[in-house]
């Protein structure tokens, strides 16, 4: 994936990197607003920049409404996970068109739900993003890079950084350790091959399917591609990576 701020889906695609020094800035911006978002349920109600990663809204304004709209089959965990289920937020572009979005399964995390409590939440989101090879810019002037499986690791990996907050920092501090936790976890999805990733084989719909794994104190991020045509990224905490399989989600109002 070229490193360049288009690349990130989102606003325009389904969140792939753009410009190296530009893109991360605007990234890091909305991934703080994301977790802004997930404290404050006001926040939540204000349209979503589509290059921002997904993250949780209030159980009352979670409808499968937006899902529904989206041209691509969604995926979850398998039925092999028996405990709840539960929406997110769909990412469109600049025509509102759906390009990606997140479902979630365990607990609901919130950003600072293990300091709060003092107990580890266990969760696993898993992210859908639509294969695009030819993607217009938000001002329909431009062709912006195609979606990709790095797109799929970005929005896992900022993701799991909306939900994250190391209990020994303070408040007015998380702003800059976000900054710079998201652009790390952009250059780590630009570089697939590197050795912070490694292999790991989980079932897609029933089929062996290779995905990019990689683990950090916060989490894991994973993320691969579906033969049906779709990227998807995966992260969670609590819940192991190694025993989870994806499916086709065959009714939303299991998520509802």
């Amino acid at each position: 994936m070229e490193t360049t701020s288009s690349s990130r889906v989102g606003a325009q695609p389904a969140e792939a990197p753009t410009a190296p020094p530009a893109a991360p800035e605007s990234d890091a911006e909305a991934a703080a607003q994301a977790a802004q978002a997930a404290q404050d349920p006001e926040a939540a109600q204000a349209p979503q920049d589509p290059s921002a990663p997904p993250t949780p809204v209030p159980g009352a304004r979670r409808t499968a409404e937006g899902y529904r709209r989206a041209s691509f089959p969604w995926y979850g965990l398998d039925a092999a996970f028996t405990g709840p289920r539960w929406l997110m937020q769909v990412g469109t572009a600049a025509d509102g068109t759906v390009e990606h979005g997140s479902t979630g399964h365990g607990d609901e995390p919130s950003v600072r739900g293990e300091i709060a409590t003092g107990e580890k939440e266990r969760f696993a989101v898993v992210v859908t993003v639509a294969s695009n090879p030819l993607r217009r810019s938000a001002d329909g002037t431009g062709v912006l890079e195609a979606t990709s499986v790095s797109s799929a690791a970005w929005l896992a990996g900022s993701g799991l950084l909306a939900f994250t907050w190391p209990g020994q920092m303070d408040h007015s501090l998380r702003s800059d350790w976000l900054d710079q936790q998201t652009e790390a976890a952009w250059e780590l999805a630009d570089d697939l091959g590197g050795e912070d990733w490694s292999t790991l084989s989980l079932p897609v719909d029933g089929e062996p399917t290779p995905f990019h794994y990689r683990e950090s104190e916060f989490g894991w991020v994973l993320a691969g591609s579906t033969p049906g045509g779709v990227h998807l990224g995966a992260y969670g905490r609590g819940m192991s990576a190694y025993g989870l399989g994806f499916s086709v989600i065959g009714d939303l109002g299991t998520y509802e």
